[in-house]
Protein backbone atom coordinates (compact mmCIF):
# COMPACT_ATOMS: atom_id res chain seq x y z
CA UNK A 1 0.00 0.00 0.00
CA UNK A 2 0.88 3.51 -0.90
CA UNK A 3 1.26 5.51 2.17
CA UNK A 4 0.08 9.65 2.50
CA UNK A 5 3.54 10.41 2.17
CA UNK A 6 4.93 8.42 -0.62
CA UNK A 7 2.00 9.91 -2.65
CA UNK A 8 2.90 13.24 -1.82
CA UNK A 9 6.38 12.56 -2.57
CA UNK A 10 5.32 11.65 -6.05
CA UNK A 11 3.43 14.48 -6.52
CA UNK A 12 5.97 16.46 -5.65
CA UNK A 13 8.60 14.89 -8.20
CA UNK A 14 6.26 15.06 -10.78
CA UNK A 15 5.77 19.08 -10.03
CA UNK A 16 8.87 19.34 -9.90
CA UNK A 17 10.06 17.35 -13.49
CA UNK A 18 7.01 19.76 -15.07
CA UNK A 19 8.43 22.90 -14.33
CA UNK A 20 11.97 21.42 -15.45
CA UNK A 21 10.64 20.60 -18.74
CA UNK A 22 8.86 23.85 -19.29
CA UNK A 23 12.19 25.61 -18.27
CA UNK A 24 13.95 23.35 -20.82
CA UNK A 25 11.63 24.25 -23.46
CA UNK A 26 11.41 28.01 -22.43
CA UNK A 27 15.22 27.74 -23.10
CA UNK A 28 14.69 26.41 -26.27
CA UNK A 29 12.58 29.27 -27.77
CA UNK A 30 14.59 31.78 -25.88
CA UNK A 31 17.59 30.41 -28.11
CA UNK A 32 15.46 30.00 -30.95
CA UNK A 33 14.10 33.68 -30.74
CA UNK A 34 17.92 34.96 -30.06
CA UNK A 35 18.75 32.91 -34.13
CA UNK A 36 16.00 34.93 -35.53
CA UNK A 37 16.74 38.19 -34.22
CA UNK A 38 19.97 37.67 -35.29
CA UNK A 39 19.13 36.41 -38.71
CA UNK A 40 16.79 39.52 -38.84
CA UNK A 41 19.37 42.04 -38.22
CA UNK A 42 21.41 40.31 -40.76
CA UNK A 43 19.28 40.15 -43.36
CA UNK A 44 18.41 43.93 -42.99
CA UNK A 45 22.02 44.73 -43.42
CA UNK A 46 22.39 42.80 -46.19
CA UNK A 47 19.50 43.99 -47.94
CA UNK A 48 20.47 47.42 -47.51
CA UNK A 49 24.37 46.26 -49.03
CA UNK A 50 22.82 44.56 -51.86
CA UNK A 51 20.51 47.36 -52.86
CA UNK A 52 23.42 50.09 -53.10
CA UNK A 53 25.14 47.82 -55.30
CA UNK A 54 22.21 46.93 -57.46
CA UNK A 55 21.41 50.50 -57.89
CA UNK A 56 24.99 51.48 -58.67
CA UNK A 57 25.09 48.54 -61.41
CA UNK A 58 25.99 50.16 -64.93
CA UNK A 59 25.09 47.44 -67.17
CA UNK A 60 23.18 43.47 -67.59
CA UNK A 61 26.76 41.90 -67.62
CA UNK A 62 27.45 43.77 -64.04
CA UNK A 63 23.92 42.94 -62.49
CA UNK A 64 24.26 39.28 -63.65
CA UNK A 65 27.57 38.96 -62.06
CA UNK A 66 25.75 40.71 -58.93
CA UNK A 67 23.03 38.42 -58.99
CA UNK A 68 25.81 35.45 -59.08
CA UNK A 69 27.97 36.62 -56.17
CA UNK A 70 24.81 36.78 -53.93
CA UNK A 71 23.24 33.37 -54.60
CA UNK A 72 25.70 31.22 -52.83
CA UNK A 73 26.22 33.11 -49.85
CA UNK A 74 22.47 33.04 -49.44
CA UNK A 75 22.13 29.61 -49.54
CA UNK A 76 25.25 29.16 -47.43
CA UNK A 77 23.26 31.36 -44.78
CA UNK A 78 19.67 29.34 -45.05
CA UNK A 79 21.45 26.07 -44.81
CA UNK A 80 23.36 27.59 -41.52
CA UNK A 81 20.30 28.98 -40.68
CA UNK A 82 18.25 25.15 -40.97
CA UNK A 83 21.89 23.72 -38.82
CA UNK A 84 21.84 26.33 -35.66
CA UNK A 85 17.44 25.61 -36.14
CA UNK A 86 17.86 21.86 -36.28
CA UNK A 87 20.41 21.85 -33.36
CA UNK A 88 17.98 24.01 -31.14
CA UNK A 89 15.44 21.09 -31.79
CA UNK A 90 17.33 18.71 -31.19
CA UNK A 91 19.26 20.09 -28.15
CA UNK A 92 15.86 20.74 -26.48
CA UNK A 93 14.47 17.51 -27.28
CA UNK A 94 17.39 15.50 -26.15
CA UNK A 95 17.26 17.40 -22.81
CA UNK A 96 13.39 16.54 -22.66
CA UNK A 97 13.64 13.03 -23.50
CA UNK A 98 16.88 12.37 -21.04
CA UNK A 99 14.44 13.86 -18.08
CA UNK A 100 11.57 11.77 -19.17
CA UNK A 101 13.76 8.79 -19.62
CA UNK A 102 15.16 9.62 -15.69
CA UNK A 103 11.70 10.01 -14.31
CA UNK A 104 10.31 6.88 -16.30
CA UNK A 105 12.93 4.82 -14.32
CA UNK A 106 12.69 6.10 -11.20
CA UNK A 107 8.76 5.24 -11.62
CA UNK A 108 9.79 1.84 -12.84
CA UNK A 109 11.91 1.33 -9.56
CA UNK A 110 9.32 2.39 -7.54
CA UNK A 111 6.74 0.30 -9.32
CA UNK A 112 8.95 -2.40 -9.15
CA UNK A 113 9.53 -2.27 -5.68
CA UNK A 114 5.99 -2.11 -4.76
CA UNK A 115 5.69 -5.32 -6.87
CA UNK A 116 8.10 -6.86 -4.89
CA UNK A 117 7.03 -5.64 -1.77
CA UNK A 118 3.36 -7.34 -2.49
CA UNK A 119 4.61 -10.12 -3.71
CA UNK A 120 6.46 -11.05 -0.39
CA UNK A 121 3.46 -9.76 1.25
CA UNK A 122 1.40 -12.03 -0.95
CA UNK A 123 -0.98 -15.47 0.86
CA UNK A 124 -0.18 -18.43 -0.23
CA UNK A 125 -0.92 -20.12 -2.80
CA UNK A 126 -0.79 -16.77 -5.55
CA UNK A 127 2.75 -17.38 -6.28
CA UNK A 128 1.49 -18.17 -10.10
CA UNK A 129 -0.18 -14.99 -9.73
CA UNK A 130 2.82 -12.90 -8.40
CA UNK A 131 4.59 -14.49 -11.23
CA UNK A 132 2.58 -13.42 -14.19
CA UNK A 133 2.86 -10.04 -12.72
CA UNK A 134 6.38 -9.69 -12.57
CA UNK A 135 6.50 -11.15 -15.82
CA UNK A 136 4.46 -9.05 -17.52
CA UNK A 137 6.67 -5.72 -15.66
CA UNK A 138 9.34 -7.56 -17.00
CA UNK A 139 7.72 -7.64 -20.16
CA UNK A 140 6.66 -4.23 -20.92
CA UNK A 141 10.35 -2.71 -19.37
CA UNK A 142 12.12 -4.25 -22.39
CA UNK A 143 9.69 -3.12 -24.47
CA UNK A 144 9.94 0.18 -23.88
CA UNK A 145 13.34 -0.13 -23.97
CA UNK A 146 13.68 -1.28 -27.21
CA UNK A 147 11.53 1.04 -28.29
CA UNK A 148 13.74 3.94 -26.48
CA UNK A 149 16.85 2.18 -28.38
CA UNK A 150 15.14 2.14 -31.75
CA UNK A 151 14.17 6.27 -31.22
CA UNK A 152 17.64 6.62 -30.67
CA UNK A 153 18.45 5.01 -33.73
CA UNK A 154 16.15 6.90 -35.79
CA UNK A 155 17.29 10.10 -34.59
CA UNK A 156 20.86 9.78 -35.44
CA UNK A 157 19.75 7.99 -38.84
CA UNK A 158 17.89 11.26 -39.17
CA UNK A 159 20.35 13.47 -38.02
CA UNK A 160 22.76 11.90 -40.33
CA UNK A 161 20.12 12.55 -43.64
CA UNK A 162 19.71 16.12 -42.53
CA UNK A 163 23.42 16.68 -42.62
CA UNK A 164 24.30 14.81 -45.96
CA UNK A 165 20.91 16.75 -46.98
CA UNK A 166 22.31 20.32 -46.31
CA UNK A 167 25.97 19.75 -47.28
CA UNK A 168 24.48 18.49 -50.84
CA UNK A 169 22.56 21.59 -51.06
CA UNK A 170 25.23 23.90 -50.38
CA UNK A 171 27.37 21.91 -53.14
CA UNK A 172 25.01 22.30 -55.49
CA UNK A 173 24.40 25.61 -55.21
CA UNK A 174 27.93 26.16 -55.39
CA UNK A 175 28.38 24.24 -58.25
CA UNK A 176 25.44 26.76 -60.06
CA UNK A 177 26.95 29.83 -58.71
CA UNK A 178 30.51 28.88 -60.85
CA UNK A 179 28.79 28.33 -63.70
CA UNK A 180 26.60 30.81 -63.78
CA UNK A 181 29.69 32.82 -63.02
CA UNK A 182 31.50 31.18 -66.33
CA UNK A 183 28.08 31.61 -68.17
CA UNK A 184 28.48 35.57 -67.62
Amino acid sequence: MLTAEQVLAAHKANVETLFGLTNKAFEGVEKLVELNLQVAKTALTEAADTTSAALSVKDAQELLSLQASLLQPTAEKAASYSRHLYDIASATGSEVAKAAEAQFADAQKKFTAMVDTAAKNAPAGTENAVALVKSAVAAANNAFESVQKATKQAVEVAEANFQAATSQAVKATQTATRASKRAA
